[in-house]
């Protein structure tokens, strides 16, 4: 026991430090911050994270901390992320320090005195239980950005050498912090999937993202296509158009299992070398179209399901051609269903690996589904990953290939 309490007081009582970086002073409504940059290391080293939770245990329940909770799956993909070739941050980590741990030191660089400063941060030694007491580790409470610390946290990627940009308050008090991350993580418009897909084809290099993106285009833009103008290329109605019943994300989200289990390794090998003999095996009853997508044949990739999706439009042409309000066939829920159901479909009917089934071939088993077209709707199926996969269920049924699920 007396060593242990040494060790926490040796913890406890560190000597002095400090880290200095340039920023910059940036005046807005809310009153003065600082625009700067630090190494990942040294972010790591001074950030904390003050997570929302919950304490008491009566109705007068009160709620402690600004931060969500993390976000263990995220933190696992941000820390793969930064090892790519073209990984980045660009939007700034916000953070919030105490005046007293905080030394600015003017810089004369602009016409605009007082704009630029060295700012050193120092810890403030003490005892823990002291009030008074900063740690180094302590120095700057996370308003925004606490996965993405924590990713590079958990990376191998040297930390040094990984610039990280930040926005600083100082001394603002604790509803304004609070304030600061709700205007960040409420106010801001979440980007739409299927306009950031819709942005690779102007990527250099292959991924599975854009290699579905070039499938979703050549579906929508294909006249023999039972998706023939029938997709939102950019997540909403397109001018002049009528009947658009999927957005790109859905379309892609619902490829990429098809391709591959990988989605940042395949972006990374894609990025670096281009071939994906390094890969490894895989299992290619599970990514059924995986072998085109190493041989760059997207266009098969669409063809393959053109006539998959054809064989289901002619068993049901009334609900896919003119589909009724809550029908669901060929919106979000019944697209993602039969894209489940022909992995099994496609498998069923394969000679070998990588040959191409019909449409006539892929017609023989779904014109025995009995399912009633009228009765695939919301009301039978809801809206939701459990409607979907009732119905995925129901059709692996009806179709005889439960055992190829």
């Amino acid at each position: 026991m007396p060593k242990l309490r040494s060790w926490v007081l040796v913890m406890i009582n560190e000597s002095p430090r400090s880290v200095s970086f340039d920023v910059m002073k940036v005046s807005q409504p809310i009153g003065d911050f600082f625009i700067g940059k630090m190494s990942a290391k040294e972010l790591i080293d001074i950030s904390w994270f003050d997570v929302r939770k919950k304490i008491g245990n009566d109705d007068l329940d009160e709620y402690l901390g600004i931060q969500r909770t993390v976000n263990t799956k995220r933190v696992e993909e941000i820390a793969r992320y930064v090892r790519l070739p073209d990984a980045t941050f660009p939007t700034a980590v916000v953070l919030a320090v105490e005046g007293r741990t905080v030394a600015l030191d003017e810089i004369c660089k602009s016409d605009s005195p007082g704009s630029f400063y060295k700012m050193t941060l120092t810890n403030v030694p003490g005892d823990h239980l002291d009030a008074n007491t900063v740690l180094f580790r302590g120095i700057a409470r996370v308003l925004d950005g606490q996965h993405r610390i924590r990713g590079l946290q958990e990376s191998d990627i040297n930390k040094e050498e990984f610039d990280v940009n930040v926005c600083i308050f100082v001394d603002a008090d604790i509803a304004d912090q609070a304030g600061i991350f709700a205007t960040v993580n409420l106010a801001q418009t979440k980007v739409n999937k299927s306009l950031v897909y819709d942005l690779l084809s102007y990527s250099k290099s292959r991924s599975p993202e854009k290699s579905c993106h070039t499938v979703t285009v050549l579906l929508d833009s294909t006249e023999k296509s039972p998706f023939y103008k029938r997709i939102k290329r950019l997540g909403v109605a397109t001018d002049g158009r009528f009947g658009e019943v999927l957005t790109q994300a859905t379309v892609v989200q619902a490829l990429l299992p098809l391709l591959t289990k990988d989605i940042i390794r395949d972006r990374e090998i894609g990025k670096t070398t281009g071939h994906w003999s390094a890969a490894g095996p895989y299992d290619p009853d599970l990514l059924i179209f995986r072998r085109w997508f190493f041989e760059e044949k997207d266009g098969l990739i669409a063809d393959q399901i053109m006539h998959y999706f054809e064989a289901v439009r002619r068993h049901w042409q009334r609900q896919w051609d003119d589909p009724q309000p809550g029908e669901i066939l060929v919106r979000s829920n019944g697209f993602r269903a039969l894209m489940s159901l022909m992995r099994p479909m496609y498998n069923a009917l394969k000679s070998h690996e990588g040959d191409f089934v019909k449409m006539s071939s892929f017609y023989e088993i779904i014109k025995n589904i009995d399912i009633d077209g009228d009765a695939i709707n919301s009301r039978n199926y809801l809206p939701g990953t459990g409607g979907e996969r009732s119905l995925f269920k129901d059709f692996l049924r009806a179709s005889g290939l439960a055992d190829y699920d």
